[in-house]
Protein backbone atom coordinates (compact mmCIF):
# COMPACT_ATOMS: atom_id res chain seq x y z
CA UNK A 1 0.00 0.00 0.00
CA UNK A 2 3.23 2.37 0.36
CA UNK A 3 3.33 3.86 -3.15
CA UNK A 4 -0.72 5.10 -2.37
CA UNK A 5 -1.45 5.18 1.20
CA UNK A 6 0.95 5.64 3.67
CA UNK A 7 0.63 4.42 7.57
CA UNK A 8 2.04 5.65 10.94
CA UNK A 9 1.23 4.66 14.15
CA UNK A 10 2.57 5.94 17.14
CA UNK A 11 0.96 6.48 20.54
CA UNK A 12 -2.09 4.76 20.03
CA UNK A 13 -2.86 7.41 16.71
CA UNK A 14 -2.68 6.13 13.23
CA UNK A 15 -1.18 8.84 10.93
CA UNK A 16 -3.41 7.64 7.43
CA UNK A 17 -2.01 10.11 4.66
CA UNK A 18 -3.00 9.24 0.57
CA UNK A 19 0.46 9.70 -1.21
CA UNK A 20 -0.35 9.82 -4.83
CA UNK A 21 0.68 13.64 -4.99
CA UNK A 22 1.42 13.55 -8.30
CA UNK A 23 -2.26 13.55 -9.08
CA UNK A 24 -3.91 14.93 -6.22
CA UNK A 25 -4.76 11.98 -4.59
CA UNK A 26 -6.98 11.12 -6.80
CA UNK A 27 -8.29 7.65 -6.38
CA UNK A 28 -7.54 4.35 -8.74
CA UNK A 29 -7.63 1.08 -8.14
CA UNK A 30 -4.27 0.82 -6.65
CA UNK A 31 -5.96 3.55 -4.22
CA UNK A 32 -8.52 1.68 -3.40
CA UNK A 33 -7.53 -1.23 -2.61
CA UNK A 34 -4.78 0.46 -0.71
CA UNK A 35 -7.55 2.16 1.43
CA UNK A 36 -9.15 -1.24 1.84
CA UNK A 37 -6.27 -2.87 2.82
CA UNK A 38 -4.71 -0.02 5.42
CA UNK A 39 -8.52 -0.15 6.98
CA UNK A 40 -8.56 -3.43 7.65
CA UNK A 41 -5.03 -3.30 9.12
CA UNK A 42 -6.06 -0.86 11.47
CA UNK A 43 -9.44 -2.61 12.33
CA UNK A 44 -7.15 -5.64 13.44
CA UNK A 45 -5.26 -3.96 16.00
CA UNK A 46 -6.26 -2.99 19.13
CA UNK A 47 -3.57 -0.44 20.27
CA UNK A 48 -5.21 2.18 17.62
CA UNK A 49 -7.23 4.53 19.48
CA UNK A 50 -7.92 6.93 16.98
CA UNK A 51 -7.44 7.46 13.42
CA UNK A 52 -6.14 10.76 11.44
CA UNK A 53 -6.73 10.30 7.77
CA UNK A 54 -5.49 13.22 5.59
CA UNK A 55 -3.64 14.12 1.92
CA UNK A 56 -0.10 14.71 0.93
CA UNK A 57 0.27 17.33 -1.09
CA UNK A 58 -1.80 20.01 -2.55
CA UNK A 59 -4.92 18.10 -1.62
CA UNK A 60 -7.02 15.63 0.44
CA UNK A 61 -8.12 14.19 -2.64
CA UNK A 62 -9.27 15.34 -6.20
CA UNK A 63 -11.75 12.25 -6.76
CA UNK A 64 -11.80 9.77 -8.87
CA UNK A 65 -8.82 8.89 -11.17
CA UNK A 66 -9.74 10.67 -14.54
CA UNK A 67 -8.79 7.50 -16.38
CA UNK A 68 -11.68 6.13 -15.26
CA UNK A 69 -13.60 8.44 -16.61
CA UNK A 70 -12.05 7.83 -19.93
CA UNK A 71 -12.68 4.53 -19.82
CA UNK A 72 -16.84 5.15 -19.23
CA UNK A 73 -16.40 7.69 -22.12
CA UNK A 74 -15.01 4.27 -24.35
CA UNK A 75 -17.93 2.38 -22.57
CA UNK A 76 -15.16 -0.10 -21.16
CA UNK A 77 -16.76 0.43 -17.36
CA UNK A 78 -20.48 -0.62 -17.50
CA UNK A 79 -22.76 -0.24 -14.59
CA UNK A 80 -22.82 -3.76 -13.80
CA UNK A 81 -19.48 -3.84 -12.95
CA UNK A 82 -20.17 -1.93 -10.24
CA UNK A 83 -22.64 -4.30 -9.00
CA UNK A 84 -20.22 -6.89 -9.61
CA UNK A 85 -17.84 -8.93 -6.49
CA UNK A 86 -18.47 -9.81 -2.96
CA UNK A 87 -19.67 -7.32 -0.96
CA UNK A 88 -19.41 -7.06 2.71
CA UNK A 89 -21.27 -8.16 5.65
CA UNK A 90 -22.54 -4.34 5.37
CA UNK A 91 -23.77 -4.33 2.13
CA UNK A 92 -20.55 -2.33 0.65
CA UNK A 93 -19.02 -3.22 -2.91
CA UNK A 94 -14.97 -2.73 -3.15
CA UNK A 95 -15.33 1.38 -3.89
CA UNK A 96 -18.13 1.54 -0.94
CA UNK A 97 -15.82 -0.45 1.53
CA UNK A 98 -12.81 1.91 0.71
CA UNK A 99 -15.12 4.43 2.56
CA UNK A 100 -17.13 2.32 5.10
CA UNK A 101 -13.97 0.62 6.26
CA UNK A 102 -13.32 3.75 7.86
CA UNK A 103 -16.89 4.03 9.56
CA UNK A 104 -16.49 0.21 10.89
CA UNK A 105 -13.01 1.16 12.48
CA UNK A 106 -13.66 0.56 15.88
CA UNK A 107 -11.71 3.76 16.91
CA UNK A 108 -12.80 7.38 15.94
CA UNK A 109 -11.37 8.13 12.20
CA UNK A 110 -10.65 12.11 12.05
CA UNK A 111 -10.00 13.73 8.26
CA UNK A 112 -8.28 16.54 7.89
CA UNK A 113 -9.36 17.89 4.16
CA UNK A 114 -7.04 20.75 3.15
CA UNK A 115 -7.00 21.46 -1.15
CA UNK A 116 -10.25 19.68 -2.22
CA UNK A 117 -12.00 16.92 -1.73
CA UNK A 118 -14.26 16.33 -4.78
CA UNK A 119 -16.50 13.62 -5.72
CA UNK A 120 -15.02 10.44 -4.78
CA UNK A 121 -12.61 12.43 -2.17
CA UNK A 122 -15.47 14.11 -0.52
CA UNK A 123 -17.24 10.40 -0.04
CA UNK A 124 -13.72 9.31 1.60
CA UNK A 125 -13.97 12.34 4.22
CA UNK A 126 -17.60 11.69 4.71
CA UNK A 127 -16.27 8.13 6.04
CA UNK A 128 -14.77 9.42 8.90
CA UNK A 129 -16.06 10.45 12.16
CA UNK A 130 -15.37 13.77 12.28
CA UNK A 131 -13.99 16.24 9.16
CA UNK A 132 -11.89 19.20 10.07
CA UNK A 133 -11.72 21.20 7.32
CA UNK A 134 -9.03 24.27 6.35
CA UNK A 135 -11.12 27.37 5.86
CA UNK A 136 -10.32 27.74 1.67
CA UNK A 137 -10.81 23.85 1.24
CA UNK A 138 -13.20 23.43 -2.13
CA UNK A 139 -15.46 20.53 -1.05
CA UNK A 140 -18.00 19.02 -3.54
CA UNK A 141 -20.61 15.99 -4.48
CA UNK A 142 -18.99 16.51 -8.25
CA UNK A 143 -20.24 13.02 -8.93
CA UNK A 144 -23.76 15.15 -11.28
CA UNK A 145 -20.50 16.61 -13.66
CA UNK A 146 -20.07 13.06 -14.86
CA UNK A 147 -23.66 11.97 -15.25
CA UNK A 148 -23.17 10.11 -12.29
CA UNK A 149 -24.49 10.17 -8.79
CA UNK A 150 -22.64 9.47 -5.35
CA UNK A 151 -22.07 5.43 -5.16
CA UNK A 152 -19.22 5.28 -2.63
CA UNK A 153 -21.36 5.51 0.28
CA UNK A 154 -22.40 8.79 -0.06
CA UNK A 155 -25.67 8.99 0.08
CA UNK A 156 -25.86 6.90 2.95
CA UNK A 157 -23.48 9.06 4.68
CA UNK A 158 -24.94 12.56 3.96
CA UNK A 159 -28.27 11.29 5.74
CA UNK A 160 -26.94 11.23 8.71
CA UNK A 161 -25.42 15.08 8.37
CA UNK A 162 -27.09 16.63 6.20
CA UNK A 163 -30.80 18.22 5.83
CA UNK A 164 -32.45 16.02 3.14
CA UNK A 165 -33.16 19.20 1.02
CA UNK A 166 -29.37 20.45 1.23
CA UNK A 167 -27.97 17.45 0.23
CA UNK A 168 -30.64 16.84 -2.75
CA UNK A 169 -28.94 20.14 -3.85
CA UNK A 170 -25.49 19.84 -3.56
CA UNK A 171 -26.34 16.61 -5.13
CA UNK A 172 -27.91 17.92 -8.07
CA UNK A 173 -25.49 20.67 -8.09
CA UNK A 174 -22.31 19.73 -8.04
CA UNK A 175 -21.76 23.27 -6.58
CA UNK A 176 -18.01 23.69 -4.81
CA UNK A 177 -18.54 25.12 -1.43
CA UNK A 178 -15.87 26.35 0.55
CA UNK A 179 -14.31 25.07 4.58
CA UNK A 180 -16.44 27.85 5.72
CA UNK A 181 -19.69 27.08 4.21
CA UNK A 182 -19.20 23.13 4.30
CA UNK A 183 -19.06 24.25 8.60
CA UNK A 184 -22.09 26.18 8.70
CA UNK A 185 -23.53 22.93 6.20
CA UNK A 186 -22.80 20.58 8.48
CA UNK A 187 -20.20 18.88 6.27
CA UNK A 188 -17.55 19.78 8.14
CA UNK A 189 -17.19 19.47 11.93
CA UNK A 190 -14.75 22.62 12.56
CA UNK A 191 -12.57 24.81 10.28
CA UNK A 192 -9.15 24.70 11.45
CA UNK A 193 -6.07 26.76 10.23
CA UNK A 194 -4.35 23.54 9.64
CA UNK A 195 -6.36 20.23 10.00
CA UNK A 196 -4.20 17.82 10.39
CA UNK A 197 -2.29 19.39 12.73
CA UNK A 198 -5.64 20.00 14.99
CA UNK A 199 -6.57 16.49 13.98
CA UNK A 200 -3.55 14.80 15.41
CA UNK A 201 -3.72 17.01 18.78
CA UNK A 202 -7.29 15.75 19.10
CA UNK A 203 -6.29 11.96 18.27
CA UNK A 204 -4.35 12.28 20.87
CA UNK A 205 -6.76 13.33 23.61
CA UNK A 206 -8.94 10.55 22.51
CA UNK A 207 -5.68 8.40 22.99
CA UNK A 208 -5.70 9.43 26.31
CA UNK A 209 -9.33 8.30 26.98
CA UNK A 210 -10.60 4.79 28.22
CA UNK A 211 -10.20 2.94 24.67
CA UNK A 212 -13.18 0.86 25.85
CA UNK A 213 -15.26 3.84 26.61
CA UNK A 214 -14.55 5.37 23.10
CA UNK A 215 -15.35 2.53 21.37
CA UNK A 216 -18.44 1.81 22.72
CA UNK A 217 -19.49 5.31 21.86
CA UNK A 218 -18.60 4.73 18.21
CA UNK A 219 -20.59 1.50 17.88
CA UNK A 220 -23.89 3.35 19.80
CA UNK A 221 -22.97 5.98 17.15
CA UNK A 222 -23.31 4.06 14.03
CA UNK A 223 -26.16 1.79 15.62
CA UNK A 224 -27.74 5.21 15.85
CA UNK A 225 -28.42 5.54 11.70
CA UNK A 226 -31.19 2.55 12.01
CA UNK A 227 -31.92 1.58 15.24
CA UNK A 228 -35.01 2.55 16.76
CA UNK A 229 -35.00 4.43 20.08
CA UNK A 230 -36.57 1.42 21.96
CA UNK A 231 -33.13 -0.27 20.89
CA UNK A 232 -30.77 2.30 21.10
CA UNK A 233 -31.71 3.27 24.55
CA UNK A 234 -31.20 -0.76 25.44
CA UNK A 235 -27.91 -0.47 23.45
CA UNK A 236 -27.12 2.08 25.90
CA UNK A 237 -28.04 0.29 29.02
CA UNK A 238 -26.43 -2.61 27.72
CA UNK A 239 -22.99 -1.03 26.59
CA UNK A 240 -23.21 1.48 29.62
CA UNK A 241 -23.05 -1.93 31.79
CA UNK A 242 -20.72 -3.57 30.41
CA UNK A 243 -17.85 -0.62 31.00
CA UNK A 244 -18.99 0.14 34.85
CA UNK A 245 -16.49 -1.59 36.92
CA UNK A 246 -14.26 -2.59 34.01
CA UNK A 247 -10.76 -2.55 34.64
CA UNK A 248 -10.48 0.83 32.25
CA UNK A 249 -13.15 2.16 33.48
CA UNK A 250 -12.19 1.75 37.24
CA UNK A 251 -8.41 3.35 36.07
CA UNK A 252 -10.56 5.93 34.85
CA UNK A 253 -12.11 7.11 38.69
CA UNK A 254 -9.22 6.12 40.09
CA UNK A 255 -6.58 8.68 38.01
CA UNK A 256 -9.50 11.36 38.07
CA UNK A 257 -9.21 10.66 41.71
CA UNK A 258 -5.53 10.82 42.20
CA UNK A 259 -5.45 13.87 39.99
CA UNK A 260 -3.31 12.21 37.50
CA UNK A 261 -2.83 10.79 34.01
CA UNK A 262 -4.50 7.37 33.36
CA UNK A 263 -2.91 4.42 31.96
CA UNK A 264 -5.54 2.11 29.61
CA UNK A 265 -5.21 -1.42 28.62
CA UNK A 266 -5.94 -1.73 24.74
Amino acid sequence: MNDRVSVEVKEGVADVRLVRTDKMNAIDEAMFSALIAAGERLKADRSVRAVVLSGDGRAFCAGLDMGRFRDMERGAERGGERLGGERTPGGANPSQQAVMVWREMPAPVIAAVHGVAFGGGLQLALGADLRFVAADARLSVLEIKWGLVPDMGGIALLRGLLRDDVARELTWSGRIVSGDEALALGLATRVCADPRAEALVFAAEIAARSPDAIRAGKRLFNAAFDASQHDLLLAESLAQTALIGGPNQVEAVTAALENRAPRFAD
